[in-house]
């Protein structure tokens, strides 16, 4: 998407974004780790959802299905922003698919304590997933990673919507079927 594709991001769509934006940073700082009432919850649905849906292709892959299907909703949604050109929506895509790095970590760290309860009292994919690649012994380690890159995308896709609505403010709208929804 080239910089004059974006839409027109107006002023009041700028303020609701910066001041949305640390109301849900403080939501996420003050939750239970990696879980955030309402939209992990969602999170759970699609995860959840996941295992079936890879499960049909491969039994294999299934124990990834659950990251893959929380994951995969998000960045649809991101992919549809952008290629309607929303920026603000675009990054808020982003920062629901990092957010949900941060749920990932969570359930990552527990693959070798398994306290997490589980939906249904089934296998705990980080544990099925880091024994086969014979990783459990860093599960604490890989969930580090995993939870500081949730944290730098969330910052980093936040600072591109505010920049990119700081930048696109007042310029050439691109007319779409939604700029008269406005």
């Amino acid at each position: 998407m080239r910089a004059e594709r974006w839409q027109t991001i107006t002023k009041l769509e700028l303020i609701g974004f910066g001041i949305g934006f640390p109301l849900f940073l403080g939501l996420v700082w003050a939750s239970q780790p990696g879980f955030v009432f309402l939209l992990d919850h969602a999170n759970l649905l699609f995860h959840e959802a996941g295992h079936p849906i890879i499960g049909l292709f491969s039994q294999r892959l299934e124990p990834y299905g659950g990251t893959i299907g929380q994951l995969v909703f998000p960045v649809a949604l991101a992919v549809s922003f952008w290629r309607k050109g929303q920026a603000l929506p675009f990054a808020a895509a982003l920062i629901w698919f990092f957010e949900n790095w941060l749920n990932i970590a969570h359930y990552m760290a527990d693959a070798r304590a398994l306290q997490l309860p589980l939906v249904g009292g089934g296998d705990h994919d980080w544990n099925t997933i880091l024994s086969h690649w014979r990783l459990l012994a860093h599960d604490t380690q890989i969930a580090g990673v995993v939870k500081t890159s949730g944290w730098i995308g969330i910052v980093l896709a936040a600072v591109w919507g505010a920049w990119r609505g700081w930048a696109n403010r007042g310029g050439p709208e691109v007319r779409s079927e939604f700029t008269e929804w406005r």
